[in-house]
């Protein structure tokens, strides 16, 4: 096959040059048919766009930070290889034009034009199975490492004709919008007498801009409306077993001012759960107080303000600031907390602790994340400050300590409320931060300024004297110095895609893929230009659906986070064997991040 003639207009196509006179079957067709000849040229294929679609394929098939079933593969390799097959496309445009154009010996014989084509045809297919191949091995490689299932070569050899049929549709839609342009130009120059020079360039422009505003002013406006639909109506339902708490320190109860059916879905999942006074006293072998847990839902209140209210009033009514621990808990998209955390810190304290989050979207954090950041970063300045306010007016000798706590996009708002690490200092008694999505601001400022010599994945910052970075228990007291309080602590998987997923992956390449890798990725891992984005991308899908310790699964490691930053006097090895093993009995049952 050759590509369509880019100079042509669809659906004008006239006979065969080269037998003047004779009329055709296919001359026939074309003028009977112009439709049909149309669509069947969004399918014909530039030669060297193949080669550079089967190049770009072949990078999407090297291993990432997580494994990928053949599904989410095929997507990712379909993807890339239409953009592989565009750039190819406009390189040998370029080639011709610039470089082939004008030569004697150009174009070649017709028969050495079809020895190229089988050539590249037959190339690209072989080396697709052939990646393929390797690349199974590789996912079950990756999959070891993390201790998960890995998959089949029979079974990843699907992932070449969904990435067909991907590229093929993506392609055909490229087409579909040039030749709309091509028709635009073409009324612009006969109804608007707009010359063909300008004609062109302004249907780019027009096309561009109604395909924009098409996207984002409708597709993406109407989508992030159902799914905030969709969702709300989520928010008023209840997981099978959460029931109304009777504590009175919880909100939700009956003297509560934030009533059961305004905490949302999850706001209610966090307020009825965990371990209460008797079963924190059975697992330390110690009489505990019932754990404070305050929360306000979207419907608590009508605006954020009037959530802050509620939110320090009830922690007034609770006697949260009678405690030990004070924590603040900027929440992700739909209100999630993560319940080994605060099962965590109720365990290490034995319920001396008040927990407090409040909810500002509908929303789960993948969609909040596109849509809601700056929505989460006020949340969370707003829960912080309000909290922080009430806290000042309490006598310093019986107020408690003051923590913020968050994980993933809750670290996004968490930050939201600080301008600096100075300001962390001066607000709070200490803050752990697990997961950070790699385009928070401080946490960016934090690694791009780390001391020399280390590493993106596991920077050190100032030798570790406020602010650290750890991927897992052992890595929490590195380096091994002095560690001042109020301390901060970031924990980050080397796999986690939330942590290094940024859209300059698309054309630069990151520290952490020139740096040897972390414990858990392979040193098989590549950066590819364009290719790497869409991969880790697709990482992102199934960032949570790995093993503790990888991903973006965190798993018990909080506990570690916890003492790290607020360990009680006198506390012992023993201890935190103990509460890591009452931890892991309730793991995987309180759901999942929303």
């Amino acid at each position: 096959m050759t590509d369509v003639d880019e100079t042509q207009d669809p659906g004008t196509a006239q006979p065969d040059a080269a037998q003047p006179g004779v009329w055709s079957r296919t001359d026939e067709l074309v003028a009977r048919h112009p439709f049909v000849v149309w669509a069947w040229g969004l399918l014909r294929l530039d030669f060297t766009g193949i080669a550079f679609a089967a190049l770009f394929f072949c990078w999407s098939l090297t291993p990432s930070l997580l494994p990928r079933d053949w599904l989410f593969q095929g997507l990712i390799g379909g993807i890339n290889a239409a953009i592989g097959y565009g750039v190819g496309a406009a390189v040998g445009w370029a080639v011709y034009r610039y470089l082939l154009a004008g030569r004697s010996w150009w174009p070649l014989p017709p028969r050495v034009v079809q020895v190229l084509e089988i050539v590249v045809v037959a190339g690209s297919i072989v080396a697709a199975v052939v990646m393929l191949v390797y690349s199974a091995g590789w996912q079950r490689e990756l999959a070891a490492l993390m201790d998960a299932e890995g998959t089949t070569t029979s079974g990843y050899i699907r992932t070449g004709g969904l990435s067909l049929l991907v590229a093929a549709a993506a392609i055909s839609l490229w087409r579909v919008l040039r030749d709309l342009v091509r028709l635009v130009a073409r009324y612009l120059n006969r109804w608007l007498k707009v010359p063909r020079q300008a004609a062109f360039p302004l249907g780019v422009v027009l096309v561009a801009f109604l395909a924009y505003t098409l996207v984002t002013g409708v597709l993406l406006n109407g989508l992030y409306s159902i799914a905030n639909s969709a969702f709300s109506l989520q928010n008023n339902s209840t997981r099978d077993g959460v029931t109304e708490p009777l504590n009175p320190e919880r909100s939700g109860s009956p003297e509560s001012l934030a009533p059961w059916d305004t905490l949302g879905f999850e706001g209610r999942n966090f307020v009825s759960r965990g371990l209460d006074a008797a079963q924190l006293s059975a697992a330390n072998g110690a009489p505990a107080m019932e754990p404070i847990r305050v929360y306000a839902g979207l419907e608590t209140a009508a605006t954020t303000e009037a959530r802050m209210d509620v939110v320090v009033d009830e922690l007034e009514r609770t006697g949260a600031f009678d405690r030990n621990v004070l924590v603040v808990i900027p929440t992700t998209g739909t209100g999630w907390v993560n319940p080994t955390a605060a099962e965590a810190i109720e365990l290490v304290h034995n319920g001396d602790t008040a927990l407090v989050a409040a909810q500002y979207s509908y929303l789960p954090s993948w969609i909040s994340f596109i849509a809601d950041r700056q929505k989460a970063a006020d949340a969370g300045k707003a829960l912080v400050d309000k909290v922080h306010e009430r806290w000042l007016t309490k006598p310093p000798e019986t107020r408690p300590k003051l923590y913020v706590y968050g994980e993933s996009l809750g670290t996004q708002s968490g930050e939201g409320a600080f301008d600096s690490l100075g300001a962390i200092r001066e607000t709070v008694d200490g803050v752990l931060w697990v997961g950070p999505p790699n385009a928070n601001v401080l946490w960016h400022q934090l690694v791009t300024r780390r001391d020399p010599g280390t590493p993106e994945v596991a920077p050190v910052y100032a030798d570790g004297l406020v602010v650290r970075f750890a991927d897992s228990a052992a890595d929490i007291s590195q380096p091994p110095s002095p560690w001042l309080h109020p301390r901060v602590l970031y924990i980050q998987h080397p796999s986690d895609p939330v942590v290094w997923w940024s859209p300059d992956l698309l054309f630069q390449r990151p520290d952490w893929l020139s740096e040897p890798p972390g414990y858990d990725r392979l040193p098989q891992m590549r950066w590819f230009p364009v290719v790497t984005f869409w991969q880790v991308s697709a990482d992102l899908a199934n960032a949570a659906g790995v093993p503790d310790g990888h991903g973006h699964n965190y798993g018990t490691t909080v506990l570690d986070g916890w003492l790290a930053i607020a360990a009680p006097d006198g506390w012992t090895q023993a201890d935190t064997d103990r509460v890591r093993g009452v931890l892991e009995s309730v793991v995987g049952t309180q759901g999942p991040e929303k």
